[in-house]
């Protein structure tokens, strides 16, 4: 079973299925995490949504150099959390499927490609303080908690 992070299902509401990666990336005993600014500041895993005919891999290698700048190698599937929300940016209610990997950041390539997002470095106290939502929060909790 899948856990449920966040806000619960509103029965009332029609929610779009929204499949997505997100990656813990541990560093020199840091955390690369991002920041999206355009609205409300929020520090999240770097990732985002599975494009169409995009594998899990694939999505989540242009996720992390489209909000970090930065390549990754030996990404590994840690687990997923489903999330009921409102997606601004889309018009959305989603049912978010995050799928959760952890990955070696190897290089940063070039600046972060999508807009309003810049990339935050803290320990691992630091990240679990800043990051926005249950789910993100929970994974890398976890992987602290192994490693």
């Amino acid at each position: 079973m899948i856990p449920r992070v966040g806000a619960p299902l509103d029965r009332n509401q029609r929610y779009v299925l929204r499949p997505g990666v997100y990656c813990v990336l541990p560093y020199r005993s840091q955390f690369l995490l991002t920041e999206e600014f355009e609205n409300e500041p929020d520090i999240q895993l770097p990732g985002g949504g599975i494009d169409s005919g995009e594998s899990a891999l694939q999505a989540l290698h242009r996720e992390v150099m489209e909000e970090t700048g930065w390549t990754i190698a030996r990404p590994r599937r840690l687990g997923a959390f489903r999330r009921f929300t409102f997606m601004p940016e889309y018009d959305l209610w989603a049912e978010k499927l995050c799928s959760v990997y952890v990955a070696h950041p190897c290089r940063q390539i070039r600046e972060p490609l999508e807009t309003f997002h810049r990339t935050v470095w803290a320990s691992g106290e630091e990240a679990l303080g800043i990051l926005g939502n249950d789910g993100d929060r929970m994974y890398l909790g976890r992987y602290m908690d192994r490693y």
